[in-house]
């Protein structure tokens, strides 16, 4: 059985965070692990509260993991402060961890950042360079190159820009855009494109974490990049489409759909 391990934040209400990720990663039939970043109070109506766990813990999940169940991919996604990110990435390079997808956690669905500048900084200086691929969404694309994205030829230049300081796959999610959901795939200097067909479903809570942790999932299979991607995508529209609503705002997907 292949292991897959997910560091992110908790999400009590179980629509996006590890709770997606493991949700994810056993529907694919593999087995989860988790290193818990930060406790949260949320609901699918916003955030309540925050409580990080210390660098000093994360970094004992971390060791508790790699010596005994060593994964076969790695999915981080919320990290909330300069501490945790430097054990993570020390903890990485240390167990020599392999198909890292950097789901870069940094703006909320309503366009708030979610992290200090130096917590920002570390994220971009320190936990982006250790991904196999990142993922940012429109609004994080733009925090990385620094300007505003309005089509897909300025997803073109922001995933060059982003590239001259990330040697990495860079996937640039074109879902808040207005048109079809179109992402972007940038590596070594080659643009492909994947596009699917936009699911009228408001109920999109945890999305971005769950297609990273697909990601993952497929890398930990021995799959290339293109099609750990076209079955990520595969299964979040399946998720999606399964229309699942609870909750008294955007709700979470139907992760065990399939």
């Amino acid at each position: 059985m292949k292991k897959v391990l997910t560091i992110a934040g908790s999400d009590c209400s179980g629509g996006a965070g590890i709770q997606a990720d493991i949700k994810t990663i056993t529907a694919h039939k593999m087995y989860a692990m988790s290193a818990i970043t930060a406790l949260t109070a949320q609901n699918t109506t916003g955030v309540s509260g925050i409580m990080e766990v210390s660098p000093d813990f994360v970094a004992r999940q971390l060791d508790c993991i790699f010596t005994d169940i060593h994964p076969d991919a790695v999915k981080i996604g919320m990290v909330s402060n300069s501490g945790i990110i430097e054990v993570i990435a020390g903890k990485l390079k240390q167990y020599d961890a392999r198909n890292i997808v950097v789901d870069p956690v940094m703006v909320s669905t309503s366009g708030s950042k979610l992290l200090s500048d130096d917590a920002m900084n570390a994220v971009i200086s320190t936990l982006i360079p250790c991904g196999t691929i990142i993922t940012p969404n429109i609004p994080e694309a733009e925090i990385l190159c620094g300007f505003t994205i309005t089509d897909e030829e300025d997803m073109i230049r922001a995933a060059r820009h982003i590239a001259a300081y990330y040697p990495g796959a860079i996937l640039v999610k074109g879902g808040h855009l207005v048109n079809d959901a179109v992402d972007l795939l940038y590596k070594n200097e080659t643009v492909h494109w994947y596009s699917s067909r936009r699911i009228d479903n408001p109920n999109t809570h945890g999305t971005g974490c769950t297609l990273s942790s697909a990601i993952a999932c497929s890398l930990a299979d021995g799959c290339t990049l293109d099609e750990s991607i076209v079955h990520a995508k595969t299964y979040l529209t399946g998720a999606l489409e399964q229309m699942l609503n609870l909750g008294h705002g955007p709700g979470p997907l139907d992760h065990m759909y399939n």
